[in-house]
């Protein structure tokens, strides 16, 4: 009996962005008008239970992109391109009833905690009404939160602490996408550990992280695939497992400059020329 081979399931997308576009009318000198296209021509997806990460050098357009998914562009930005999200089109109105609810956001900045409110409150007011003080106590135990931290303010509590209240504050109401925005910046190494943990944690229950960030190491521990951004453009999209060795399993050589550039592996600089490769590929 012949036997054939076992082909695993494709996860289901549940987030598409296609032809991605951001711009900004610009003025110089003069008052002359310019045109300014920070992200031209951006396609990935996002899966069910999947980690994707983002990653990139300052300036690629990663924030831009988690702004574009959130509908919060600034009023001067026009936006190309479309959203495809459990099916339908991501279009403002769409957006509005999704953001907050089943497309979350954990900022980069501690900031977007309410300095005046205690941090508990906080995450209640995002569970919505009825039970939300026990969501944010389940919560609180879940990411090793002692019950008294819900009664202090933002000031009162360690970075780490800081952003597992974020966490629970962005999963609070059952969102199904999780936008991570440079969630670990400053974080002593331990408290990476179980920020990066809890991110996992939740992709495996079947939430979805889209994770956005500068450290290609912590993308590489809990993502399943990684996108690699320069100037706007998504240069590459690989398993996170391609990200090894001298980066022979990469196609674009961005993304293998970028790997090898790490103080981990060869740190070799990145050659200035990329940009100006990456800019011929949005022509």
């Amino acid at each position: 009996m012949e036997s054939k081979e076992i082909v695993a399931p494709r996860q289901e997308i549940l987030l598409e962005v296609r032809n991605l576009s951001v711009s900004f009318v610009q003025y110089e000198k003069g008052l002359r008008q310019r045109i300014f296209h920070p992200i031209k021509d951006l396609t990935l997806d996002i899966r069910v239970g999947e980690v994707l990460a983002v990653v990139g050098s300052s300036g690629s357009g990663k924030s831009l992109l988690a702004h574009s998914i959130l509908g919060i562009l600034p009023p001067n930005a026009t936006q190309a391109g479309e959203m495809i999200y459990k099916g339908v089109r991501l279009i403002p109105e769409e957006q509005k009833r999704l953001r907050g609810k089943e497309i979350t956001l954990i900022p980069q900045s501690v900031n977007y905690l309410d300095p005046l409110m205690k941090v508990g409150k906080q995450v209640r007011y995002t569970a919505g009404k009825g039970k939300g003080k026990i969501i944010q106590e389940s919560l609180f135990h879940r990411f090793h939160l002692p019950a008294t931290a819900g009664e202090k303010y933002p000031f009162q509590l360690s970075g780490g602490m800081i952003r597992r209240v974020l966490i629970s504050t962005a999963i609070s109401g059952g969102a199904q996408l999780i936008i991570a925005d440079e969630p670990t910046p400053g974080l002593h190494p331990d408290a990476l550990k179980k920020v990066l943990k809890h991110l996992r944690d939740l992709a495996d229950e079947g939430r979805s992280i889209l994770f956005i960030t500068h450290d290609l190491m912590a993308a590489r521990s809990i993502a399943d695939r990684i996108a690699v951004m320069n100037a706007g453009v998504t240069l590459e999209i690989a398993e996170a497992e391609k990200f090894t060795g001298k980066g022979e399993g990469l196609i674009h050589p961005y993304s293998r400059a970028l790997w090898r550039a790490l103080p981990e592996n060869e740190f070799f600089p990145v050659a200035d020329d990329f940009g100006d490769e990456c800019e011929s590929e949005r022509k």
